[in-house]
């Protein structure tokens, strides 16, 4: 599950508060962290502090990479992944995206700054848009900081309905979204429903906790394929040889040791399945080697490296057409790589997917088109209609989403 949102709307604050009203953090440690953060006057930031672990995020206030954690629901293991809200940081973003089943939408309903996310420039229209595009159909939509507003009503029915139609054009389903009003500092509406008397006499439905445990988690089936190193499983990892894929060559290996959401102080386990976090050694290779983007597959079934590639692909709401040579950053499961779009195929019918023209020397905004991207190096790729994690990507340009694209064609 990720949780995004626009920088500052507090997602650190409402989850580590989250996270402490389960148990997951004990009083000693949170009073260590009330001490620190009062010493260099970020009291308020204490709960953040749970996610947020490095000395440049606590001094700055914000959330620069993905943190991690993990709680269990009534019928649910949940793997909480944290993402920066800051645009100079999309990029990590992405990462915790690709990773995730669900999303948690995290909105400031403080007066100017729920608007400041919302419009042009914020990053709350951009989070949602990536997560949808990138596969996540569920969203949790929490309604952040309403005690700044005394729980006013209107103003959480003014904030789900602009967001409302926002979502419904992005792609999402009515009966897929759902509104929660919370405060994370105060601790209201996060594991059991508020008592707040303003909230409670118009406020009937769930508390965030219950919206978590009710979301749909989704379960592959265990077929022994191609699986990413870290930090998640996609189909399923046994213990024995499987083949390590890096750009320019491939390595066969045995898995030595294996270990379930990283707890590498634990037992190894002998298989994790889809969902898992994993940490793992190999016989007789330097982990240490490994980079971001190198993918662990099924010595039988290797996964395809490529550095071209055809793909159908979604316009944003761009200003500067895209055209033949256009230069891109190519995002796909946790890899970031300079690329080219080298040729324009042709203009789709967004709605039947039908080409309605052929070799168009240019794409506008909201477009449909299939194109061929080339990568500066090879990278692994795999077709949407076979393992769907690694046939999808984004396309950035100078810190912007342009595009969104399935993968139909390896070259």
């Amino acid at each position: 599950m990720v949780v995004i949102g626009h920088v500052d709307a507090g997602k650190s604050t409402l989850m580590g508060h989250l996270l402490y009203a389960l148990g997951q953090v004990n009083k000693k440690t949170l009073h260590k962290y009330e001490q620190e953060s009062r010493k260099i006057g970020k009291q308020s930031f204490v709960y953040a502090w749970i996610l947020d672990e490095t000395g440049e995020e606590r001094s700055r206030g914000i959330t620069m990479d993905v943190g991690q954690s993990k709680f269990e629901t009534k019928t649910k293991i949940v793997n909480l992944l944290d993402a920066p809200g800051h645009k100079d940081f999309i990029p990590n973003m992405i990462t915790g995206a690709t990773q995730a089943d669900v999303a948690v939408l995290v909105v400031d309903a403080t007066r100017g700054e729920f608007e400041t996310g919302f419009e042009s420039g914020g990053q709350t229209r951009e989070h949602a848009l990536l997560v949808r595009s990138l596969g996540v159909s569920q969203l949790a939509v929490v309604v952040n900081k309403l005690d700044t507003v005394d729980w006013n009503e209107d103003r959480f029915k003014e904030i789900s309905s602009k967001l409302g139609v926002f979502l419904k054009q992005a792609g999402y389903r009515d009966c897929d979204v759902t509104y929660v009003p919370c405060s994370g500092l105060a601790g209201e509406n996060l594991v059991e429903k508020s008592k707040q008397e303003l909230l409670s006499k118009w406020y009937k439905g769930p508390s965030l906790y219950e919206v978590i445990g009710i979301l749909f988690f989704g379960c592959q089936t265990i077929s022994g394929e191609k699986v990413l190193v870290m930090p998640q499983n996609e189909l399923a990892l046994v213990k024995g040889k499987f083949i390590l894929i890096f750009p320019a060559f491939r390595l066969s290996k045995h898995i030595h040791k294996l270990y379930v959401n990283g707890l590498i102080d634990e037992s190894p386990v002998q298989t994790a399945f889809a969902g898992d976090g994993v940490s793992l050694t190999l016989a007789n290779y330097d982990i240490q080697h490994i980079s971001v983007g190198y993918i662990l597959s099924d010595s039988s079934l290797p996964v395809p490296v490529t550095s071209k590639f055809e793909a159908r692909i979604v316009v944003f709401n761009i200003s500067t057409p895209i055209t033949a040579g256009y230069p891109v950053v190519l995002h796909s499961h946790s890899l970031a790589e300079q690329a080219v779009v080298v040729k324009l195929i042709a203009q789709l019918n967004k709605n039947s997917g039908e080409v309605i023209k052929k070799r168009p020397r240019c794409l506008l905004k909201n477009s449909n088109a299939v194109v061929e991207i080339e990568t500066s190096k090879p990278i692994c790729l795999e077709l949407y209609r076979e393992t769907k994690e690694l046939g999808r990507f984004m396309l950035r340009v100078g810190g912007v989403s342009i595009a969104a694209g399935l993968v139909t064609k390896l070259m």
